[in-house]
């Protein structure tokens, strides 16, 4: 992974129709790490028809295809991950069947969490919210100073998410976080996704060029 930056992409919390062309759109439009299918609530053969219709749009363009909530379903299905809640399911045994594969945990804004997940051989660490979301509910607030402690204490990347924008994100990346989960700043930008990941992708570089000033 790399060490500056980067934009992790999350679905919609329900796929619009023709949703394969924006993800194409969004993904031909700039720098993204990692695609999360994230179907709450979803019935399993729904997200089995998601992963086939959009993994290979993701892969193809060397974005790694994370599926949210369910290891199991993951590592039957090919993606290239799962990301998990703390209620869902035995991280440890989800890092064992997850061999070679991506296994990331939310960890919300607790610290013990994080060290809980590095020491599972978690690929990384979720922190959040950050800021008001519309898509889901918070009952965590985080504080960018998490990210920075993180960064500081371990290798193990993080990502930060809960209502990030081009406007807000810059605090977040400045504290060292690895990737920018993002979701309605990508997919309700008022001139399309591809707008949407370009804008993201922009207020990653100036906030990077701030630190390279040492501002």
């Amino acid at each position: 992974m790399d060490d500056r930056c980067r934009l992790y992409l999350i679905t919609p919390p329900v796929l619009p129709a023709g949703f394969p062309d924006l993800l194409a759109q969004a993904l031909d439009a700039g720098d993204v790490a990692c695609l999360q299918l994230r179907l709450k609530d979803a019935a399993e053969d729904e997200i089995k028809r998601a992963v086939e219709t959009l993994m290979p749009i993701a892969q193809a363009r060397d974005v790694a295809f994370i599926l949210n909530d369910s290891a199991r379903l993951a590592h039957a299905l090919g993606c290239d991950g799962a990301h998990l809640g703390q209620t869902d399911g035995d991280h440890a045994g989800a890092r064992k069947l997850l061999q070679g594969k991506i296994l990331g945990i939310t960890c919300h804004a607790s610290r013990h969490l994080a060290m809980e997940a590095g020491e599972l051989e978690a690929d990384y660490v979720a922190f959040g919210a950050f800021f008001p979301t519309s898509t889901k509910e918070t009952l965590h607030k985080a504080d960018p100073e998490i990210l920075e402690w993180w960064s500081e204490m371990m290798e193990v990347p993080s990502v930060a998410i809960g209502g990030i924008t081009p406007v807000n994100c810059g605090p977040l990346v400045r504290a060292g976080t690895d990737f920018l989960a993002v979701v309605g700043a990508v997919w309700n930008h008022a001139e399309g996704p591809g707008a949407g990941v370009r804008t993201m992708n922009a207020a990653i570089a100036e906030a990077l060029a701030g630190l390279d000033r040492g501002s």
